[in-house]
């Protein structure tokens, strides 16, 4: 397993963030085949507050987006993270993890308070994230709602993601 590049989304990376997206959800039980259209929306809205692609030998072969969400509906200075999407044949191989760990990073540098997430608590929980019912989203069982404080005391509230989530394929 080779360790891939991480950098930022660039002009020109849309359409193969698109297609490794869709790759990457079309057999996913859970999934409603909107994820591509999300960061689409996102990127319009100009709600894409880090975007990351991960490379191996020049080829982008990952991304994942974190844009912005209220807890009660303020901006406390904490952000969703997701989609998160690895191209099929490049799965299993520590390229998500590596775009996970980049953008947390990340979001720690610009001083962000915390993430959440919609996800396997199995996977994520590697990385800190944790159920808590401090926080909540409607809809989704508590178990797959995950948080992850960068240093403070988690808030309490209900939790809404950029209204780009409800973006639905054209």
């Amino acid at each position: 397993m080779t360790t891939p590049t991480i950098r930022d989304e660039a002009t020109g990376d849309e359409g193969t963030i698109r297609s490794i997206t869709t790759a990457a959800f079309v057999t996913v039980p859970y999934s409603q085949g909107t994820e591509a259209a999300i960061i689409d929306a996102l990127r319009r809205d100009e709600a894409l507050t880090v975007s990351l692609v991960a490379l191996d030998e020049g080829e982008i072969v990952g991304h994942i987006a974190f844009s912005p969400a209220t807890i009660d509906g303020e901006q406390r200075g904490w952000f969703g993270v997701g989609p998160l999407s690895v191209r099929p044949d490049r799965q299993n191989r520590g390229i998500g993890g590596s775009l996970v760990r980049a953008g947390l990073e990340r979001l720690r540098a610009l001083g962000a308070k915390g993430c959440v997430l919609v996800g396997k608590p199995n996977y994520y929980e590697r990385f800190g994230f944790k159920a808590d019912a401090r926080l909540t989203l409607d809809g989704v069982p508590p178990q797959y709602f995950q948080a992850l404080s960068f240093g403070g005391e988690l808030p309490r509230g209900s939790v809404s993601f950029h209204p780009g989530f409800g973006a639905k394929d054209e």
